[in-house]
This record gives structure tokens, C-alpha cells and sequence, in this order.
């Protein structure tokens, strides 16, 4: 694996950096390769749960002979669940800014989620009752914001600028091929509910091990630790907007387009089914899935990079979330199955490259060095929600709104907004 060239050239002049400072060495190739591990544990025990073991027991338990109601179950599972990540992911990266262990700031908080994330995985599944699980889902997705959070913060503290769009796209990259990967497992193996839980909890941690242990994490002297109280720690969870437009619009742009993502992915196996009318739905779900995935790799990885090299961000950002959009609206109004195979392919080439440039983005309009984890805790609420709350509100855009027209038309508006809510970002080009 190599690496892009960087905007950025080390000094040998320059004194010993702070943990506060800019990164300015850039980083190797063991380095994105344990990051990319990392991040394929996760996105295997995070995204099979949603797209197939956790719909699946909520069904059971649930009994509903409208797929609707199914859905709004799962829904209101899962947008309890992201009420807790409102929470989690900027405490995690406020707690972590602060963390003067001799392991460093970010790495016990990679350890700790990552055996509450895998912990809370097995107990899930054993359950048996609808609270059960709803109680199970939440602490999961607790243990996945605090590992994320902790992750996702090292690029800001060990990333020079011009290596993050290519980093920030060995984290899109893995999404795709975990969910893919880890749905081939439990299905391939025809494994039971409580050992396709267990799998991917094993596997979380034996993927997440390699990075913890293998890349070292600058110790906060205490000395430098930011000062703290619950009420400085409350107030900093709002950025104001006015004072930092950059981060406002920067966030502003990422939960719209996310929101559309979702809309426009969560509910596409019941489009197939009661729209489409397609036989083997769910065979014809897995091929789009593939297609999607493929190119969400292919735009991560390299359109990652070409903006590294190019300098730029906004306009990647731009094209990205208007290409979301055109998939978004191309199913609003044609619903057929060749529609939905260009659809597919469209929406991955556009949210492969909005992940990983947005991503770089989002590093680089963050108010305060002191408190990167916390602010980029509070950017990554916008890509964890929407997905938590989108089958709710995917359901009910179809059952109230007109169908699946209506919903497509939602998720195709909202991506073209975030595009062009970028626009305004000044700091970055």
C-alpha cells in the first residue's frame, strides 16, 4: 500500500510537536493498513446487525404481518439507540482530549469500546424480548461511538492534511467490503442467531487488536491537559455557528446528505419487493449491494487521494452529494429494476467519495486544536443518526406521505441541499 504525496514536508528544524500541534510527518503504510483493519472490524460488527441479524430478530419477536410495522419496530430500536449517540460520540472525544494515560489520549477509549461494542454484541444476542433487545442495541451503539469516536480522532492528532482524504478513505473502504463480508458469513455459514452476533463481536476485536497495540499514541502531559468542569464540559458541545461558519456549514452539509444516504438505502429490499415487484428480492438486493459497494471503493480510495493531491475539497464534496442525489431522484421517477442497477452504482461512486473527502474536510474546519475529539464527536453524530432514524423515517414517508416516489424524492432533495450547503465554507477550498 503507498501513499499519496503530501502537501506538507517535515522540518528538521521544527521542534518536537505538542500533542496540540498540526501533524506535519507523514504516515506509512503499517500505519493505514492497521487503521484499515480497524475500521473493517468495526464496520462487520456494526453494519451486519443492521442490514440483517438485528431486522431480522426484531421480526421475530414482533409477529407483524405488515412489513411496515416491522420496519417502524426496527425504527424506533434503532432511533432509541441514536438518541444515546447524540450523547456518546462528543463526551467520548471531549473525555478523550483530557485522557493524560500513560497509553496515551485516544487508545484506552479504543480499548474500552471496542470490549463494550464486542460485550454488548454476544449479550444481544440472546435476547429474546423486544426491550431486551432494545436495551443491547443502545449499549452497542454506545460501544461503537466510543471506539469510532476514539479512531476517528487520530487522524486529526497523527494525519498531516495532506494525507486525509486518502486515510479518511480506508474508512468508507471497509464499510463496503465489511458489509458485504460479514453478511456472506452468517448467511453462507447458515449460522444461528446468537453465534452470527458472537462472530462478529470475535471478529471486532481480533481486527481493532492489530491497531491498538501497533500504533503509538502520543501520552498527554498533564501539565497540558485542558482544564475541566462538567459545566465547560456541557457548554462545548456547542459551536456556535456564527463565531465558527465553517464547522456550522460543514456539519449542516454532512447530516443532510447522510440523511438523503439513508433515505435512500435503508428501505430499498421492500422498494424491490412492493414497488418493483421483483422476484427474489432479496437475491437482487445483494447484487445492487455489491454494485454499490464496489463503487464506493473505488471513489474512496482514489477520489480520497486526487483530492489530497489536488488541494481541494468542496468540489469533490459538491459532485458527491449531487451524484447521491440524481440515483436518489432517477428511482423517484423511473422505479424499475435497470434504473435501480445505474441507481446503485451512482450512489456509491457518490458516497465512496463524500465520505472520504467530507471526512478531510470536516478535519480541517475544527475550532480547536485542544479539542479535536470532541468537535469531530460532534461532526460524526451526523453520520451515525441518520442512520439510526432512517427506517423510522423512511417508513413513514411511504405508509403517510405516497409511497416510495415520495421517499426517493425526499433522500434525492436532501443530498442536492447538503451539496450545495457547502458552498458557503471559506476556510477550505
Amino acid at each position: 500500500m503507498t501513499e499519496p504525496a503530501t502537501l506538507a514536508a517535515t522540518d528538521p528544524a521544527t521542534p518536537a510537536p505538542t500533542p496540540f500541534a498540526e501533524p506535519v510527518k507523514p504516515i506509512g503504510g503499517r500505519w493505514i493498513s492497521l487503521f484499515a483493519l480497524a475500521w473493517l472490524g468495526v464496520w462487520m460488527a456494526q453494519l451486519t446487525p443492521v442490514q440483517l441479524l438485528l431486522p431480522i430478530q426484531v421480526e421475530a419477536q414482533l409477529k407483524a404481518a405488515d412489513w411496515v410495522d416491522n420496519v417502524v419496530a426496527f425504527g424506533v430500536v434503532s432511533g432509541i439507540a441514536g438518541a444515546f449517540a447524540l450523547i456518546a460520540y462528543p463526551l467520548t472525544g471531549a473525555l478523550s482530549d483530557r485522557t493524560a494515560s500513560r497509553l496515551g489520549r485516544r487508545r484506552p477509549w479504543i480499548l474500552g469500546g471496542a470490549l463494550l461494542f464486542a460485550a454488548s454484541l454476544v449479550v444481544l444476542g440472546a435476547q429474546t424480548g423486544i426491550v431486551g433487545i432494545g436495551v443491547w442495541w443502545t449499549l452497542t451503539l454506545i460501544g461503537f461511538c466510543v471506539l469510532t469516536a476514539a479512531l476517528t480522532a487520530t487522524i486529526s492528532d497523527q494525519v498531516p492534511v495532506g494525507q486525509r482524504g486518502y486515510v479518511s478513505g480506508w474508512i468508507s473502504a471497509p464499510q463496503a467490503v465489511g458489509t458485504i463480508l460479514g453478511i456472506v458469513l452468517v448467511t453462507a455459514l447458515a449460522l444461528s442467531q446468537f453465534i452470527g452476533y458472537a462472530l462478529m463481536a470475535a471478529l471486532l476485536v481480533v481486527l481493532v487488536l492489530p491497531f491498538l497495540l501497533g500504533v503509538p499514541d502520543e501520552v498527554l502531559p498533564k501539565a497540558q491537559r485542558p482544564p475541566f468542569s462538567l459545566r465547560a464540559l456541557a457548554a462545548g458541545f456547542w459551536i456556535s455557528p456564527r463565531r465558527f461558519p465553517d464547522f456550522g456549514w460543514t456539519l449542516l452539509s454532512r447530516i443532510l446528505v447522510n440523511v438523503g444516504n439513508a433515505l435512500g438505502t435503508t428501505l430499498l429490499l421492500y422498494f424491490l419487493m412492493y414497488q418493483v415487484k421483483v422476484p427474489n428480492a432479496e437475491d437482487t438486493l445483494l447484487v445492487l449491494t455489491l454494485i454499490y459497494m464496489l463503487f464506493v471503493v473505488l471513489a474512496a480510495l482514489f477520489l480520497g487521494r486526487l483530492s489530497d493531491r489536488l488541494g481541494r475539497r468542496k468540489v469533490f464534496v459538491l459532485v458527491s452529494s449531487a451524484l447521491q442525489g440524481t440515483a436518489a431522484l432517477l428511482l423517484a421517477f423511473w422505479p424499475n429494476l435497470t434504473v435501480a442497477t445505474v441507481g446503485a452504482g451512482l450512489l456509491g461512486l457518490g458516497y465512496g467519495c463524500f465520505l472520504s473527502v467530507d471526512q478531510a474536510l470536516a478535519t480541517q474546519v475544527l475550532p480547536d486544536p485542544a479539542a479535536r475529539g470532541k468537535d469531530l464527536g460532534i461532526m460524526n453524530i451526523a453520520t451515525a443518526v441518520p442512520q439510526a432514524l432512517a427506517p423510522l423515517l423512511g417508513a413513514y414517508i411511504v405508509a403517510q406521505w405516497g409511497g416510495f416516489g415520495t421517499l426517493y424524492l425526499a433522500a434525492g432533495i436532501t443530498s442536492v441541499v447538503g451539496a450545495l450547503v457547502v458552498l458557503p465554507v471559506k476556510g477550505v477550498r
